[in-house]
Formats: structure tokens, sequence, C-alpha cells
């Protein structure tokens, strides 16, 4: 089936493919079949399927960066900062499902992109658990093991991409706000 030949389709389609098959197992080749055109005409749109995985990866990485700088910077209670932090991910995730695949399992394959990756990870949850460990000191989370809080829920946050596309009728809003009830009402002193 031909699709128009844009780089966002592209990108588009390739996150697809990355999740169907995994990184490694798509080539350039299943790619341009899928798009209906020549192998080759890819190329005039792209340099290769190591950009493709960068653009995908890095970019949503970033857009979850530059969220919780937001939610860090707000000045709002920690447990309201945690709640955001559950928006940000069903949001990101609801409006990219293919792309957190890649993000969540072909990110090790980012060559000269790592480092970058890696520092934007860490920084993420380093944040992450911040909010938490000073949710804890203020009395708003319940004194508990702060690493596995934020493991407990970003083990669910990051799953969201296989979950989100098996409902068909699901409400992003609907979901954020129910996961902040299951999430954080556990936590919350």
């Amino acid at each position: 089936m031909k699709q128009p030949i844009s780089k966002d389709n592209i990108i588009h389609t390739a996150a697809i493919l990355f999740k169907e098959k995994g990184y490694s197992a798509v080539t350039m080749r299943d790619l341009a079949s899928q798009m209906g055109i020549k192998a080759a005409s890819l190329y005039n749109h792209i340099s290769s399927k190591q950009d493709l995985l960068k653009e995908i990866v890095i970019s949503i990485a970033e857009e979850f960066t530059n969220g919780m700088d937001s939610i860090v910077a707000s000045n709002t209670s920690n447990i309201d900062k945690l709640k955001r932090v559950v928006v940000l991910h069903v949001k990101i995730t609801a409006n990219n499902t293919y792309g957190m695949a890649s993000l969540n399992n072909d990110w090790m394959h980012l060559e000269d992109q790592l480092d970058y990756y890696l520092k934007l990870r860490n920084d993420y949850e380093t944040n992450f658990l911040n909010i938490i460990k000073q949710g804890i000191a203020t009395s708003e989370i319940k004194n508990s093991n702060p690493e596995i809080i934020m493991f407990s829920m970003l083990t669910t946050l990051r799953s969201l991409y296989l979950w989100i596309p098996k409902k068909e009728e699901l409400n992003a809003n609907d979901l954020a706000n129910t996961l902040t009830q299951v999430l954080i009402d556990g936590i919350n002193n």
C-alpha cells in the first residue's frame, strides 16, 4: 500500500515496524515495502535506519525531559508533581505508542546518540526520585523506599504502550485520572 513519501510518514512507518519486529529485524527494504516504494527512494528523505531510530527515541526522550523540567519547576506539592508525571506518561504514550516501543525496547541500538539518551533518561529518573524523596521528607508520601516507589510507578507507566492500543474506547484523561488514583493513593500519606 503506497503511502505519501515524507520524512514524517517514513518515521511513523519505521516506528510501527520497529514495534512489530524489533529494530534489529527491520531492514530498509522492509520499510520501503511497507510504504509501497523502492528502498532507494527512502534515501532521498533519510540517510539510514539508525537515523530513524535516533529521530524516534531522542524526540520522545526530549519530550519527557522537557515535561519533567516543567513539573520540577512548578510550585506545587510533590503529590501533584507525581500526578503530573503520570499525566505526562499517558499523554506521550497515547500520542505515540509505536515510538514508545522503540524508546523502551530499542534504545540500546542508538550509536552516537546513546550517551545523550542515557543522560536524558538518568536525569529524568533522578528528578522523579527527588520528587518522591521530597514528598517523603514533607510527609506527603509514606516513608517507604523511594527507589521501589519509583520503580513500581515507572514499570507501570513504561508498559502503557503495550496496553493502550488494545483499548479502542480509551480516554487518555480518564486513564491518567485512574492511574493517579491507583499509583499515588497507595503512597499518599
